[in-house]
């Protein structure tokens, strides 16, 4: 879609806006493909993007319904289910989308320099919005956040939607949220 990285970027700064006062900063790994990639928010798709309507607005023109992203949505169900959508940042230790050589419709693991590059924009995060509680989602996300306090649950991705959505439960039962 014409200008869709400012689009993306417009999405990404009403997200953060909502959720200045945010309890909890919950960090995955990479942006997706079938999220991030075109939301510009991670662990959120462009059907996550219609749900929450105006300013909201999709980037991808060539699906009907826009992309749905597997983890964004079981990450979301369950955001919702509690009542904490809008208590919750999510962010990525890689902001970027990285993907197989060729193949902008994949996604990859991030490399180590990536990473790095990505801490310096989650430690401003951590900064600017002082969460009660950080939360690694994942092994990657678990590895750069050591040593500043964040908790980790399971990875929703390859079968670890009921593992996720308990750690989540355990951790947010155990944050009086503000």
């Amino acid at each position: 879609m014409p200008d869709a990285p400012a689009i993306r970027l417009a999405n990404l700064r009403h997200y953060l806006h909502e959720r200045q006062h945010a309890d909890i900063l919950a960090v995955g790994e990479a942006a997706g493909y079938q999220g991030m990639r075109w939301s510009g928010i991670a662990f959120t798709s462009e059907q996550d993007l219609a749900r929450w309507g105006l300013p909201y607005r999709r980037t991808s023109l060539n699906r009907a319904n826009g992309w749905s992203e597997p983890s964004g949505t079981i990450v979301h169900g369950l955001l919702e289910e509690l009542g904490i959508e809008r208590r919750v940042i999510l962010w990525n230790t890689v902001p970027g989308h990285p993907y197989l050589p060729g193949k902008p419709l994949s996604n990859r693991r991030p490399t180590r320099p990536e990473i790095e590059q990505g801490l310096t924009l989650l430690e401003r995060l951590i900064a600017a919005t002082e969460p009660q509680k950080i939360v690694a989602v994942g092994r990657i996300a678990e590895t750069i956040l050591e040593g500043r306090g964040a908790h980790y649950v399971r990875h929703p991705a390859q079968s670890g939607a009921t593992a996720f959505r308990q750690g989540m439960r355990d951790l947010i039962s155990s944050t009086a949220l503000g």
